[in-house]
């Protein structure tokens, strides 16, 4: 199942560190199999506020994703970014392509609807 790496990157000052994870960043996830989904792009704000950044990087499965992340290439670059530039990320599953978002919704429903016997 496909994994998501998402940041919510927010503004941040240009500085030499940041170009240089960016030059490096791809050459980390490659042997991963991980690419950029989204990456020096513009987003639209729908509902919320979504101030910043968004990047994506996609990898064939949670575990290549997980390796990436640990691995001593990213590790070592990563401070490039950290010390510019604030931000939350996080690593999200895919779901399978057969789900069903109709069973949340039963077990939702499930959850707030009384149980035992009717009231008279």
């Amino acid at each position: 199942m496909t994994a998501y790496v998402i940041a919510h990157l927010r503004e941040a000052e240009p500085h030499p560190e940041i170009a240089e994870y960016i030059e490096r960043i791809s050459g980390t996830f490659e042997p991963y199999g991980g690419r950029f989904l989204v990456h020096n792009t513009a987003h639209e704000v729908k509902e919320g506020n979504w101030p910043g950044h968004v990047v994506m990087i996609g990898f064939p499965g949670v575990a290549e994703a997980r390796a990436w992340w640990d691995s001593p290439a990213y590790r070592e670059i990563a401070p490039l970014r950290s010390r510019h530039i604030d931000g939350d990320i996080i690593l999200v599953g895919g779901v399978a392509e057969d789900y069903d978002q109709t069973s949340v919704a039963k077990a939702i429903r499930e959850a707030v609807t009384p149980t035992g016997p009717a009231p008279a």
